[in-house]
């Protein structure tokens, strides 16, 4: 494992180019004036030659223009847009927080890692899940590296691999892996894939096929932000009497702008026959708030989770959720469910043997009322096979709903 981490952010052997770009006037990218950046387009913070990975930040160069945009380091999570970062994380933290159990699993296979995958690197199973389920939503891809086994063969220990440091190569209709240009043994790897082919060594996600509505929210939000930096001045025309000059009309704007913002909802004193007319828009309108939260919704949307759940507005039409509980729900069904499945599935097929697979259970984050489950509890107790024997048993009931008692501690108390 350390071999891999140290591979993945070791620069190349080779130098793409050589050439001393204050050599080669004007500079290659960007103005005039040569600003030497980081050859190696990273910046390592942390002694690599520890067991502990380092911390990458790939950034771009010297005189990367600003309009330009950068590859998708890392998922690019810091730059999602405020609804897009919100509706990843309230998935992807859900599904972290349902317990895992296996199924169809012999009681002498030893399972540890469903309580911690890989205790060196997570504190739980939640923290492994949710960084599994984060890269899944947002770049589209995820893998899973196992990087130990029993004697029989199934995993003990394996964690997440950061999607930008795996290269994947098509080969003879197969995907070949390698981390650092250090192949990987196909079998240690699972390749989580939102949607992919068979001709495609990549996976794509809901934020690629969107990338113009996350464009569009990010550029809202800019806009409401420049509003906001500007002193919430509202849009508006300044009258002159005479005939004014470029330059003498961009200082009168400027004062203006910069006293408004200054002196917030005080009254404005004019001079010199000055007129100020303010335009239709009222804040709202100027704020375009309709847009942006229809282009909000979209991504809630994209992301499989009910807008309302992000406190979005709905169109009020029949398909309006009444109830939390209805949005759980058809969030579980439509969004998380899907997802957990085809996550689920995948990891099994690479930690545990063919015939048993890891479950995600839900039933915290769906479960009807008291009174709801308690009549359930009932009508199941009441039914009964030839035998007598009830469909579910009291101490079944009790486990259920956690109403086991412990057993009481007796005798003296250590500290």
């Amino acid at each position: 494992m350390r071999e891999l981490f140290t591979r993945s952010i070791r620069p190349p052997d080779e130098i793409p180019n050589d050439n001393d770009p204050a050599d080669v006037p004007p500079a290659t990218v960007g103005g005039n004036v040569y600003r030497p950046g980081d050859p190696d387009g990273v910046q390592v913070v942390g002694e690599s030659s520890s067991w502990v990975p380092p911390t990458i930040r790939p950034s771009a160069w010297s005189g990367w223009p600003a309009e330009w945009a950068t590859p998708n380091w890392s998922n690019r999570t810091a730059e999602l847009a405020g609804t897009a970062w919100a509706c990843v994380d309230f998935n992807a933290r859900n599904l972290a927080a349902m317990p895992p159990y296996l199924v169809g699993a012999a009681t002498s296979l030893n399972t540890s890692w469903i309580e911690n995958p890989d205790p060196d690197l997570y504190e739980s199973w939640d923290e492994f899940a949710k960084e599994l389920f984060w890269d899944f939503q947002s770049g589209g891809e995820a893998f899973v590296l196992v990087t130990a086994r029993y004697a029989a063969g199934n995993a003990a220990r394996f964690h997440v691999l950061p999607p930008w440091t795996v290269d994947v190569e098509m080969a003879g209709g197969f995907r070949r892996y390698s981390v650092g240009r250090v192949p990987i043994d196909p079998a240690d790897i699972c390749h989580l894939r939102y949607q992919g082919s068979v001709d495609d060594a990549r996976g794509h996600g809901p934020l690629e096929a969107g990338r113009s509505i996350v464009a569009s929210a990010r550029g809202l939000a800019q806009y409401a932000a420049t509003i906001t930096a500007g002193g919430l001045v509202p849009s508006s025309i300044l009258e002159a009497p005479e005939q004014m000059s470029p330059d003498q009309a961009a200082t009168l704007r400027d004062d203006w702008v910069a006293q408004r913002s200054a002196f917030p909802g005080y009254p404005a004193v004019l001079t010199g026959g000055l007129k100020w007319t303010p335009t239709a828009l009222n804040p709202k309108d100027m704020a375009l708030l309709e847009l942006a939260q229809f282009t909000n919704s979209q991504i809630a949307v994209l992301l499989g989770v009910p807008p309302p759940l992000m406190g979005l507005p709905t169109a009020g039409d029949s398909l309006t959720y009444n109830t939390v509980l209805m949005a759980l729900e058809q969030h579980w069904r439509t969004g998380l469910r899907p997802m957990a499945s085809t996550v689920m599935k995948g990891l099994s097929g690479t930690v545990l043997p063919r015939g048993s697979w890891v479950e995600l259970n839900s039933d915290s984050y769906v479960q009807p009322p008291p009174l709801e489950r308690a009549q359930t509890y009932e009508i199941l107790h009441r039914i009964v096979d030839a035998d007598g024997q009830p469909v579910i048993t009291v101490d079944q009931i009790r486990q259920a709903e956690r109403l086991v008692q412990a057993t009481p501690i007796t005798g003296p108390v250590t500290a």
